[in-house]
């Protein structure tokens, strides 16, 4: 059966019970912490002379709702009327917001050290990170970056990436100066602050660990992800007639780009799926929008 992803704001309190406890036992069970690793294990940049899959590459997208997936049917093992919720943070915008509630995500982490201190996913309450250790064990936050104040992406950041009728264009990095998928992973040409639009600001308004390849150790991960892969499907609807994915066909010998990252019918590694088999979701769930 499709079933259904909602936006968190809409989560009844049994909901947001269920969703916490079915994430705190593949915790528990350390399926959680093998997440984690795949994440930091793929996390590559486009300096780097090796294959991109995850980041700052075409497969930004399909890489990441194959992940999502994977994590969603795990937490389904756990209970199977649990999904992956939604973060639209273009509404829910401040650290006040449900989100950030003690039954569900938590709140800040503390001037200090940056510590999580309330919630589920507090040191104290059992959360203890495994997998891109820094400072201590202890999840880390620092919503809206309290030394030098970052906002949330906007409408407008939205907006900006949906205008794009190209889903990705050459060279299929962080330097692309058009295409759907840049514009959503959120690189850009300016400087400082403003470099960083609509999915890496996410990242970078909640800090902590969500700033490197460990974001994965902070549940909000996923729920800022299936909002992204709920933007993803929204371009799809309103560009049916654009390609996709981009590129279709893998660069040759001697371009720069060759064995670095994936056409629309090669695998993505971990797993032998293809962008192609992630172009629709419409046969396993869909999004209450």
């Amino acid at each position: 059966m499709v079933y259904t992803r909602r936006n968190q704001n809409t989560l009844s309190r049994a909901e947001r019970r269920r969703f916490v406890d079915a994430v705190l036992r593949l915790k528990r069970r350390g399926e959680y912490d093998e997440f984690v690793r795949t994440h930091i294990d793929f996390y590559v940049s486009d300096g780097d002379d090796r294959l991109r899959v995850a980041h700052m590459t075409p497969t930004f997208l399909p890489w990441h709702r194959r992940f999502l997936l994977d994590f969603e049917r795990a937490l389904r093992r756990m209970d199977d009327g649990v999904t992956v919720p939604y973060w639209d943070w273009t509404k829910d915008r401040s650290p006040a917001a449900s989100l950030w509630s003690e039954d569900l995500m938590g709140g800040n982490g503390r001037r200090s050290d940056r510590r999580v201190m309330t919630g589920p996913f507090a040191r104290r309450n059992g959360w203890v990170v495994k997998e891109a250790v820094t400072d201590g064990d202890f999840l880390t936050r620092d919503l809206g970056r309290r030394s030098d104040p970052l906002e949330l992406p906007t409408h407008r950041d939205v907006t900006w990436a949906m205008a794009e009728t190209v889903y990705d264009v050459e060279p299929w990095d962080s330097t692309s100066r058009r295409g759907f998928r840049n514009r959503l992973e959120g690189w850009t040409e300016e400087s400082g602050s403003a470099r960083w639009r609509s999915h890496n600001r996410v990242h970078r308004w909640v800090g902590g660990h969500m700033l490197g390849g460990g974001s994965v150790n902070d549940p909000v991960f996923w729920l800022n992800h299936a909002f992204v892969d709920l933007l993803w499907s929204r371009w799809q609807r309103l560009h049916p007639d654009s390609a996709p994915y981009l590129p279709a066909k893998p660069p040759t010998l001697g371009d720069a780009q060759y064995r670095r990252i994936v056409a629309r019918r090669e695998a993505m590694p971990p797993w032998r799926t293809t962008p192609q088999d992630m172009l629709s979701h419409k046969t396993i769930y869909r999004y209450a929008e």
